[in-house]
Parts: C-alpha cells; structure tokens; sequence
C-alpha cells in the first residue's frame, strides 16, 4: 500500500449458486486505485465488472480476500453500510431517480437517509453540472442527459471519498455520453476518485487509466 492509495482490493473471490450450479465470478482479483484517480474497467460481458462493482461499493461482501478503503476493511454488514452510505457515491446505467420527487428532492432524500443536510453543495452541484433549471423538475420533464447529471448530483451530494459508475453512458447518445465523462474527467482533476465500469473504448479514453478483466480477474 502507497500513502496515495485510496482503495485496494487484494485477492477477491465471488462466487453465486451452490454445487453442480455454483459460478465463481471473481477469481482472486486484485486492484488498486490512487486518490483523485479516474480509473475505468473495461472487459466482456460476464466478466465479472458488475460484481467487482458491488463488491467495492460495500453492496455485496466477497467470499474471501480482502478490501480496504481509506486503510478501513469492513469487517461486517454494519461496517460495510456505514462506509457504503458515507464514503461511497453510485452512479446507474439506468439512473434510478424517483419519478414522483424533483431534481432537488431527489438529492435531498438521498441526503436525509444518510443523516446529511444539505450545506449547499447541492445548489454548487446543480450550477456546476449546468442543471439548475431542471432542479424544480421531475425526471420524466428533463432530458435523458438531464437525468444522468442529476444521476451524477445525486451521488456526489455527500462528499462522498468514492464515486462508482456502472455504464453511466449507456443510455446517452455520443453528445450526452461526451459531456457526462467530460464532467467525470473534471471532477478527477479536481481530486474525486471515480472507478467506472464500461462497455465503450471510447468512454474507457477520458480515464486517467484503463484496466481489463477477463474471466474474474484484472488481466491488465
């Protein structure tokens, strides 16, 4: 471990199903990723990218191996959600805003079930991403470029040490998908550590690095 390690993974094991059906999905991975870096994943479909995901973003433990965040490795379910809800930011593929709440309501629950309140950094957010006109909308009046940045408001309202994205241009066109890691590459410069998951050679080129995984484990 560097002094600049913010996150490392060592020797990861997953696995799903029991006996004859069981499937190891990570086999022993190891990752490390500095502070302030934009690191993306990039690798084929069932690979194991969604589950490393998960794994890192205290979602799910691994079988074995070991995590450590900030030097912390959870050592339970309770240690896990305490650093999931304070440390980490997701960002989804599909979003998953409530339809029913605005922009700024949104963020706000996402604040209020973290014990948070809002000292105006979700106001700077909504400038800083150029949505401040949508903030009194519900998601089904924004656009789909819209919707990801109050996505991306969302998961960084908490100052969170980690931000995950999983295929976070997968549903924007080329101009939206450009802006978003434009803004994820911005938020790198300005000291965010963002680790993403992603199909696109083209969305992996805005990283500060790229590695692969192939069947379970980080090949390069």
């Amino acid at each position: 471990m560097t002094d600049n390690d913010i996150l490392i993974a060592e020797g990861l094991h997953k696995s799903y199903g029991h006996g004859d059906a069981r499937v190891h999905v990570l086999r022993g991975l190891d990752l490390r990723v500095r502070a302030g870096e934009f690191v993306a994943v990039m690798g084929p479909s069932g690979c194991g990218k969604t589950t490393l995901l998960h794994v890192l973003g205290m979602m799910t433990p691994a079988d074995s191996g070991v995590v450590r965040f900030k030097g912390v490795s959870p050592t339970g379910a309770r240690q896990r959600n305490q650093l999931r809800r304070h440390e980490i930011g997701m960002v989804f593929q599909r979003f998953n805003l409530l339809a029913v709440l605005s922009a700024r309501d949104n963020v706000a629950i996402s604040l209020r079930v973290r014990g948070r309140r809002d000292d105006g950094h979700t106001a700077e957010l909504f400038r800083s991403l150029n949505v401040e006109h949508v903030a009194g909308r519900k998601p089904s009046q924004m656009s789909i470029g819209e919707q990801q940045r109050v996505a991306v408001i969302r998961a960084l309202a908490h100052r969170p040490g980690l931000l995950l994205a999983d295929e976070p241009t997968g549903n924007l066109d080329s101009a939206n998908s450009q802006e978003l890691l434009t803004i994820f590459r911005r938020l790198a410069h300005e000291g965010q550590t963002i680790l993403m998951i992603t199909h696109s050679p083209e969305a992996a080129t805005f990283a500060d690095r790229t590695v692969h995984m192939k069947d379970g484990v980080i090949t390069a």
